[in-house]
């Protein structure tokens, strides 16, 4: 049985972000693809695999300052339940397993592609906690990037090209997210007087929230554009998917609530799993392009259309 610090050093519930891989599957039309969807779930575990690595090697390089910060003072590591001998081991055991992972990929110019993509990830994130996160901007827009790669991992598995609206909205919004999370650093820097990362003091509550306005803006507008482009409504045969747009209004506006108001966007992650206001609103989205995609032939047969 797996300890239950070692559970903790790896993060299990951050595992959800990777499922950013399955996005290209979805809205390529492949979702009832077998294959495509084999190779994803493969996918899926080997970037699970490889962040928890990551989690490893930053709690490694962090371990002096969260053993002065008021929560991530209980990591495992932090707080000596877990040795740093340890946490080495787990963090190479889980490399080596995201990467073998990938055997099971019966089309092997995609396994290689894929690896190439989970190897860019670890070294960018060795560089990210090792030196880059201690530049501000710098280390959200890294952040935001590893959403990119992510998609690309799974355009490389399911093979479907990912489009620049897809790349370009990843980017947007995960940087939007990782500005709100930078929002809860800079209010316990000012409440304690102690900056929680070197990069926080280069940070004030007057930058991050214009940033998370203007990111949060430009996702939008990026998203409404995605939805009145020629391409895409002849893809998806539909001149309707701009109506779409009120989804991500409400989720973006909800999550600033939560940042602003409730001042809980420390953790993305965890406001995923227990907000069911962000929840509604994601399945919502999610049905509505669900039933766009695979079903709409079938309702027109029916008379429903959406053009």
């Amino acid at each position: 049985m797996i300890n239950s610090d070692i559970l903790k050093l790896i993060r299990p519930y951050q595992w959800v972000k990777n499922f950013f891989v399955f996005i290209p599957m979805f809205f390529g039309g492949s979702l009832f693809n077998g294959s495509a969807l084999l190779a994803c779930t493969v996918a899926f575990v080997a970037f699970c695999l490889m962040a928890s690595s990551v989690y490893c090697f930053n709690d490694i390089m962090d371990l002096e300052d969260d053993r002065r910060h008021p929560v991530k003072n209980r990591r495992p590591l932090a707080s000596g339940s877990i040795s740093v001998r340890c946490a080495w081991l787990c963090m190479a055991v889980l490399f080596v397993l995201s990467l073998a992972s990938l055997l099971l990929f019966g089309n092997m110019m995609h396994s290689l592609q894929v690896g190439c993509v989970l190897v860019g990830y670890f070294v960018m994130n060795m560089l990210y906690c090792a030196k880059l996160k201690q530049f501000a901007i710098v280390d959200v827009c890294i952040v935001a990037f590893g959403f990119v790669l992510r998609i690309a991992a799974g355009g490389y598995a399911s093979d479907v090209v990912p489009s620049k609206w897809l790349v370009l909205m990843t980017f947007l919004l995960t940087l939007f997210l990782s500005f709100a999370k930078r929002r809860d650093d800079v209010l316990r820097m000012n409440e304690t007087g102690e900056a929680p990362r070197k990069n926080t003091i280069h940070y004030n509550l007057t930058f991050i929230n214009q940033a998370i306005t203007i990111s949060g803006s430009v996702t939008l507008v990026c998203y409404i554009m995605y939805t009145v482009s020629p391409e895409v409504v002849a893809r998806f045969h539909s001149d309707y998917l701009y109506l779409t747009s009120v989804f991500v209004l409400l989720a973006l506006l909800r999550y600033i609530q939560l940042t602003v108001v409730d001042k809980r966007s420390g953790d993305p992650t965890k406001i995923m799993l227990h907000d069911r206001f962000l929840q509604v609103i994601i399945l919502l989205w999610a049905l509505t392009f669900l039933v766009i995609i695979y079903f709409e032939k079938y309702l027109s047969a029916y008379g429903f259309s959406f053009r």
